[in-house]
């Protein structure tokens, strides 16, 4: 074992890191911007509305990340129209579909988390607010939101975490993330095992980080 390549190499696992935080954390913000009013919505009872949310919501979360990732890196070019539009700039970027696949891929299991604890509210606050004169928009905003998105917050640190270890999966469309760069060292000095346990370590770092912090938030807002 030579652990001096991983020094030598050092840069492109810091290019990895950097690819790799962005890349989740955009993802996940742009997924609760879909999340919060799918998973509002989904409990809509006009079925034009709550109809188009079940299938995103069913196809993401019962296919595969890597194959939804194929289906928008390859696919895309399939469809002359898209190919004809401006779109078309963006799409055969490879961060960018890798950033769409992963958005609408967190967005959808994190509405089935707001789902979950909305649905789980409790029905004696939600009276309250409607004894005290709230409209629904009101009792949305000050009532369901707050609280709901409070009670997510231990649900919605697994899937942070789930995202930073499917995210390794972004190498496979050429971008150098932690992944990509353990594929890049190991290919320069066949060394697969100081290559990719310097990834997995670094992956570690990543995952106990964003522990630390949700545990941190969990103390904060669940026991106030």
């Amino acid at each position: 074992m030579d652990f001096s390549i991983i020094i030598n190499e050092y840069q492109f696992y810091l290019e990895g890191i950097w690819t790799t935080f962005w890349l989740v954390s955009f993802s996940l913000l742009l997924g609760l911007l879909i999340a919060i009013p799918a998973g509002i919505l989904h409990s809509s009872e006009k079925w034009w509305i709550k109809g188009p949310i079940w299938l995103y919501m069913y196809f993401f979360r019962g296919t595969p990340l890597l194959i939804q990732l194929f289906i928008i890196y390859y696919g895309a070019a399939q469809f002359e129209l898209l190919r004809e539009s401006w779109l078309w700039e963006y799409f055969q970027e490879a961060w960018f579909c890798a950033l769409l696949a992963f958005t609408l891929n967190t967005g959808a299991y994190t509405a089935e988390i707001v789902r979950g604890v909305i649905g789980n509210m409790p029905k004696g606050e939600l009276e309250a607010a409607k004894a005290y004169g709230m409209s629904a928009w009101q009792i949305l905003r000050r009532i369901t939101l707050p609280n709901s998105l409070r009670r997510a917050l231990p649900a919605y640190s697994n899937e942070v975490i789930f995202m930073i270890h499917g995210s390794a999966i972004a190498g496979v469309v050429t971008i150098v993330d932690i992944t990509g760069a353990a594929r890049v060292v190991n290919a320069r000095y066949y060394a697969p095992f100081e290559a990719y346990l310097a990834a997995g370590l670094l992956y570690m770092c990543l995952t106990f980080s964003v522990i630390y912090i949700f545990r941190q938030w969990e103390k904060r807002y669940l026991e106030s």
